[in-house]
């Protein structure tokens, strides 16, 4: 194989590859004379056949074979014989018109086009100082949780007056939604129990059902949210005729050892301690997020190499594909909201451009630190994320063993979070104790760049599905 170097610019690199025909009529007669011990022709012991007659009949198709395996390893080929470290697949090109014939062999000449990962230096992670900020629940935050529980577990009492229904009480109804006099899906609902003026219905339902009394009908007016996920609805004003059936008020237990058996704890102490022990948790989780954002936006000022073009490329088009989802759907961020398209490709750009740099950065780290994912966390990970759909566990599973490549879904946040926690470990790490919400509040770096319904890669995060049943207002209070 003959290769010459057509294109060195930046990362880029291109080859004119030439297979001679010599190369070319080697393999091919290799090939046709295993074929020959196999064959059974008529009038012909098996494995006797001429060569001559094997190469009239099979020659072309032969040579078709010969040419096509040339191509196909032209790439690896070259990759090994240079020493080259290519991001993505390279792409390959015929020059020519080549020609099939046995008779008549001429050489191969094909490009080969890929680009390069660029050179990584690690940084000297030592010098790398951080501080890990930490929250401990406080008494006051536990005995909200608590209070919290027992309203959850309150129960419902009939109220026997006869009177209209009060802001904070319970009234147990029949409606039917309708637009423009004709009646959606998911706007129908019986003996649902809604709380006036409570929360989580369209705005305006609740508040309008004050002084209605079991017994009587109300027809209220309401106006669907305009970034309502249900688009059909989204923005629309809607009637709701509601058949009011029951009043009640809910009883709210005591903050005791007895609530605390019926939730299936030993006593109130045991109930606060796994009350602390959840907050601690989630504080803790939060406390390594914040962390670790730290962490890559250091390491992201000190991965001052380039960005492959075609990793580059696909990167911003995963994160503006997902920019004109949630544009489709009404859900712009305000960030956004008054930037023309220019403006908002740069910006995304930059952050695709941040994610690369920094995914090669981790990448080459974990790699000289032979951290590798283990096939016991892999099943884990599978087994997590089927969980995420009950019922369905097995068809999750089907498909990641039939898809090998969705596998690496799984495996790059693994990867990603031992190669973040080996670097924590040689880092100069000091600790502070904050309040909660500092622990929730985002870094200058991110805060008000990315868009509602989007993550950056060091830090996924998952998009709650809206819901397919029906709207806010046939939510149970």
């Amino acid at each position: 194989m003959q290769v010459t170097e057509t294109l060195s610019e930046g990362l880029k690199r291109s080859y004119a590859v030439t297979v001679p025909a010599a190369d070319l009529e080697s393999r091919a007669k290799v090939k046709l004379a295993g074929l020959g011990k196999e064959l059974r022709l008529p009038g012909f012991r098996p494995g006797k056949v001429p060569a001559n007659l094997v190469r009239q009949r099979y020659g072309s198709a032969v040579m078709a074979e010969v040419m096509q395996e040339a191509l196909n390893t032209a790439a690896d080929d070259l990759i090994g014989e240079k020493s080259l470290r290519p991001a993505g697949q390279p792409r390959i090109s015929l020059i020519g018109e080549p020609k099939v014939d046995a008779a008549k062999i001429e050489d191969l000449q094909f490009k080969v086009e890929l680009e390069l990962l660029p050179e990584i230096t690690p940084p000297d992670l030592s010098t790398i100082s951080l501080t890990r900020c930490k929250s401990i629940p406080a008494e006051d935050a536990i005995a909200k949780a608590l209070e919290q529980i027992a309203t959850q577990n309150r129960a419902l009492e009939d109220i026997t007056e006869d009177r209209g229904a009060a802001t904070g009480e319970i009234l147990v109804v029949d409606f039917t939604g309708s637009i423009d006099g004709t009646p959606f899906q998911g706007g129908t609902g019986g003996d649902i129990n809604i709380e006036v003026g409570g929360q989580g219905f369209i705005p305006g339902f609740t508040e309008q059902l004050e002084g209605l009394k079991p017994g009587e009908t109300r027809t209220i007016d309401v106006t669907f949210p305009a970034a309502y996920h249900a688009a059909e609805l989204a923005g629309k004003p809607a009637k709701f005729e509601i058949v009011a059936k029951a009043l009640k008020r809910g009883v709210t237990p005591a903050v005791d050892d007895a609530l605390a058996t019926k939730l299936g704890f030993e006593s109130l102490d045991k109930l606060r301690e796994a009350i602390t022990s959840q907050m601690q948790r989630e504080f803790d989780q939060l406390s390594r997020l914040k962390l670790k954002r730290e962490l890559l936006d250091v390491l992201a000022e000190r991965a001052d190499f380039q960005s492959p073009e075609n990793l580059l490329d696909t990167e911003f088009n995963a994160i503006w594909q997902r920019v004109e989802a949630d544009r489709r759907e009404g859900r712009v961020d305000e960030e956004d909201a008054g930037k023309s398209d220019e403006t908002l490709r740069a910006e995304y750009r930059a952050i695709a451009d941040r994610r690369v740099r920094l995914g090669l950065l981790l990448s080459e780290i974990g790699t000289k630190a032979s951290i590798q994912v283990t096939q016991p966390e892999l099943t884990a990970a599978l087994r997590a994320e089927a969980g995420r759909y009950p019922g369905q566990e097995m068809q999750v599973i089907e498909f990641f063993q039939k898809n090998p490549g969705a596998i690496e879904q799984l495996r790059g946040p693994i990867f990603e979070d031992k190669v973040v926690d080996h670097i924590l470990t040689l880092v100069q790490l000091d600790e502070k104790e904050v309040p909660p919400e500092e622990l929730a509040m985002p870094p200058a770096s991110e805060a008000g760049i990315l868009p509602a319904a989007s993550a950056p890669a060091e830090s996924p995060a998952a998009a709650a599905p809206a819901a397919e049943a029906a709207p806010e207002a046939t939510e149970a209070a």
